[in-house]
């Protein structure tokens, strides 16, 4: 299992290989990497079910089987670039509906035809998503990522690229990286997805270890 941060309260459920991180606390950061403050109520009240988002990346052209029962009855899929086949979308999108940005190795239609960064919203939060972490920042601390037509803020930023889970809270703003979904590289610890679940009381993340993919056909950059 690859380590993961997590800021707040974390545990580890009984027979099982996932790790949960919940927003219990949020650590001050630099204004450079502060695209959010606060978050808005995040469901009908305290009773309501909580809303799962299913978020992986760098799936590397291959998807496997694991995946998509791991995804099953979510109700949005966000995918933070190097898709590298059109029908990895295709197949999520069997599921649920996906939000999906353009890798580095992303070339001819997903290139053209997905954004490098984007805002979006699934379950009533905000996100900004893309596939390089200081790129995304960049252009979240230069205002280039524009807030949504109400003026909210992201409350979730994802992004991929590094092969290597994370979750961090930074003023209220979860910061995550579901790792790779293949772990296609030799030094790949172990291919990762993650659920987002969005309840009353905040957000939180399971971290979801996945059989690796076939070896790396192309040396990232």
């Amino acid at each position: 299992m690859p380590s993961t941060q997590g800021m707040g309260m974390a545990s580890r459920p009984q027979q099982s290989h996932e790790k949960k991180h919940s927003s219990g606390q949020a650590k001050a950061a630099p204004d450079s990497a502060r695209p959010g403050r606060d978050c808005p109520s995040l469901a009908a009240g305290p009773d309501a079910a909580p809303t799962r988002i299913g978020v992986l990346s760098d799936t590397h052209g291959y998807l496997h089987p694991a995946i998509l029962e791991i995804f099953a009855g979510v109700s949005h899929i966000i995918h933070a670039g190097d898709i590298m086949d059109g029908a990895t979308l295709a197949a999520l999108e069997e599921l649920a509906p996906v939000t999906a940005v353009a890798g580095n190795l992303d070339t001819g239609d997903l290139a053209e035809g997905l954004p490098k960064e984007i805002l979006g919203e699934a379950g009533g939060v905000v996100f900004a998503l893309g596939h390089k972490h200081k790129r995304l920042l960049k252009k979240l601390a230069a205002g280039r990522l524009a807030a949504d037509s109400a003026g909210a803020r992201p409350c979730l930023v994802i992004y991929g690229h590094e092969h290597a889970p994370s979750v961090a809270w930074v003023d209220g703003v979860l910061y995550l990286n579901p790792g790779t979904a293949t772990a296609p590289d030799e030094e790949d610890d172990a291919a990762t997805v993650a659920i987002v679940e969005v309840a009353a009381a905040g957000l939180s993340v399971t971290l979801i270890p996945v059989p690796r993919g076939p070896a790396a056909a192309a040396t990232r950059s």
